[in-house]
């Protein structure tokens, strides 16, 4: 365990990753403290706070109530907050189904499947994306992504040279639509409204303004044509069209050569 003053005067660490020290398990010790917790139990709960109740207001001493302990427990277990958050990080890109090597499906098919396993995550945990580029994100599942998304774009006949810009292709955009379809879900639930709701209410109130009648017009026309009578509707839409645009760049650029 390291003591709070150590904490605060050391520099920051790379990575809880890079730390080179085994997960400790067992009881705590000292205080009394009841058997049973670890890493993984801790972890989880991070989970389900950072889910709850947002990346601001998670705090060592709310895990440690929803784990019915002290802070000085926790400590234990991992050294800083920081920790923490990466192995929650990490946990939850073990929830993405990845391909496998000798499934038979085409890398259309696989990198599709990435893409919309990679979305749904960002959707469902609104606070990865603040995370995914604050830490080196090099846990266990997050490599085991990573190492899949290669293996599939290798299987495109891409060049070397080109396979790092069509993973940012693909994945940058995957990290940008799911942020703000993520963070528009959890301010609709903050409102208490339905994602239909509040785009409705939005466009009524957007519409009343004489000024952006040209933009309500011209916007209109856009969804009309792009069809869906819901919000989710429309969102998966432009999702798989845009997604489909960059399987099509891919196959351009290799028969390109």
């Amino acid at each position: 365990m390291v003591r709070a003053a150590d904490r605060a005067e050391r520099p920051a660490r790379t990575s809880v990753w890079l730390e080179g020290k085994a997960p400790r398990g067992g009881a705590a010790r000292g205080g009394g403290q009841p058997s049973g917790l670890d890493r993984e139990r801790i972890t989880e709960a991070t989970v389900r706070l950072l889910d709850a109740q947002g990346l601001a207001k998670f705090s060592m001493r709310r895990l440690a109530a929803e784990l019915n302990v002290t802070a000085m427990s926790v400590y234990w277990y991992v050294d800083t907050k920081d920790d923490l958050l990466e192995l929650a990080l990490d946990a939850v890109f073990g929830e993405l189904a990845l391909p496998e090597v000798e499934s038979g499906d085409g890398w259309r098919d696989q990198l599709r499947a990435l893409a919309a396993g990679y979305r749904a995550l960002l959707v469902r945990h609104p606070w990865v994306s603040p995370l995914i580029g604050n830490f080196l994100n090099i846990g266990p599942h997050s490599m085991a992504f990573s190492l899949s998304v290669q293996e599939v774009i290798r299987g495109t006949g891409l060049p070397p040279h080109g396979q790092m810009g069509a993973i940012s292709a693909v994945f940058q955009f995957v990290y940008g639509f799911g942020t703000i379809e993520g963070h528009f879900v959890r301010r609709c639930v903050s409102a208490g409204m339905s994602q239909d709701e509040y785009f409705r209410q939005a466009m009524s109130t957007i519409g009343e303004q004489p000024q952006f009648a040209a933009n309500v017009e011209s916007a209109a026309d856009l969804m009309e044509a792009r069809g869906g009578d819901t919000v989710s509707e429309m969102r998966e839409r432009d999702f798989s069209f845009a997604l489909e645009m960059l399987v099509a760049g891919i196959e351009a650029m290799v028969a390109r050569g």
